[in-house]
């Protein structure tokens, strides 16, 4: 076992990925459970116009397993399903969605299984 663990996302990530039109980014730190990352999406971000460029997929393939921190996203899954997510709430998306920020405060979210591939240049 590896005792104690401290990451900063701000000062030592061990990636930072922009999104296109400078909306928002990622900030990855990288664990031997995998990658944990902190996502901020600006106001007017969605994937199927800053992300999708980068994915090369008709919707985001990621799964994610995440917590808002700030902000609201909205989610909607290829089948038509969707819902709204807020901070304080725990997320869970499968593949297979697009997703964008709703309103006028940045979306900051953290997520421990979907970020490792997310948003990464080919």
């Amino acid at each position: 076992m590896a005792g104690l663990i401290r990451r900063n996302f701000d000062t030592d990530p061990e990636e930072v990925r922009p999104f296109e039109a400078d909306k928002g980014e990622l900030r990855l730190v990288n664990l031997d459970g995998g990658a944990v990352g902190r996502a901020v999406f600006q106001p007017g971000w969605q994937w199927s116009e800053h992300i999708k460029p980068l994915a090369g997929t008709d919707s985001c393939q990621s799964a994610h397993v995440g917590y808002v921190v700030s902000g609201r996203m909205k989610v909607v899954m290829d089948d038509g399903e969707e819902d709204e997510f807020g901070p304080g709430d725990f997320m869970v998306c499968p593949p297979g969605h697009d997703a964008w920020v709703v309103g006028d405060e940045p979306v900051v979210a953290l997520d421990w299984q979907g970020f490792g591939d997310y948003a990464k240049r080919s």
